[in-house]
């Protein structure tokens, strides 16, 4: 009977191809809610896709560093990654941050930076989910104005892509959605809620546009309690719309990168 023959010792073999490494980039903050945020989203991504390895790194604050995982992955033999920044826009942190502390990571290492989580119909949707956690329902919409509220930036870019959202949040039903900042931009939360009730709205509902807990997201929700608003949703948070939108942005990462190839 005939055998296959077996590969001599001087033989390549081909190289088992390992899908890239997805290192979540988050902000970081003293709070520690924040970090035990991030780790929830990320441990909600892993759930959804098990074989893919996930790690998590934080720009300040917070520990692991970036550079800190990508000397460890570089030393283990990782040798793609995408790095997904944790952010909502296309801001400082996303244009200048996120790159210059990957422009600094080992050379063996090949990294795609992955687009940050906005705009998308699925931050819509988590937006939806916690404001119906606060006690609205579908049936409130026409009645209920929606203060979307960030943390603000000074970016030009950032600011219109939050007042894109909001736009497209009003186009799902609610009577009217006003962008609003906790910091940089005008108007704070408290004014864009009296702004709401000026214009004769009869219930007024505020949405943090904002991840996990903080120093900013307290200011927002003392705001909300300032103007009078009629409810307060919590952060966006580990949702599954989150957990699918971090790895929609992964795969778009592999698929641009796939492209170039």
């Amino acid at each position: 009977m005939n055998r296959p023959a077996l590969p001599s010792p001087t033989t390549t073999l081909p190289r088992k191809r390992f899908a890239p490494v997805l290192l979540v980039i988050a902000h970081g903050s003293r709070d520690p809610r924040h970090a035990a945020t991030v780790h929830a989203l990320v441990r909600g991504v892993r759930s959804l896709r098990p074989g893919l390895r996930v790690e998590t790194a934080f720009l300040d604050f917070d520990l692991p560093s970036v550079a800190g995982v990508l000397d460890r992955l570089a030393a283990e033999g990782v040798r793609d990654v995408v790095a997904l920044p944790l952010l909502l826009t296309r801001a400082f942190h996303a244009k200048s941050d996120v790159p210059a502390v990957l422009r600094e990571a080992p050379p063996s290492l090949r990294i795609r930076q992955a687009e940050v989580l906005g705009p998308s119909p699925l931050l819509l949707a988590a937006v939806e989910r916690r404001l119906y956690e606060a006690g609205l329902t579908p049936a409130d919409k026409s009645a209920t104005g929606v203060v979307l509220a960030s943390a603000g930036s000074t970016d030009p870019e950032a600011i219109a892509a939050i007042a894109h959202t909001a736009r497209e949040l009003r186009r799902t039903g609610w009577c009217s959605v006003r962008p609003a900042f906790a910091s940089a931009s005008l108007p704070r939360t408290e004014d864009a809620v009296r702004a709401l009730r000026a214009d004769g709205v009869r219930r007024v509902a505020v949405a943090p546009f904002v991840l996990a807990p903080g120093r900013l997201p307290d200011r927002i929700a003392a705001g909300a309690r300032e103007g009078g608003a009629d409810v307060l949703a919590d952060v966006l948070g580990p949702s599954p719309e989150l957990f699918r939108l971090l790895l929609e942005r992964y795969d778009g990462a592999r698929a641009e990168e796939r492209i170039a190839a």
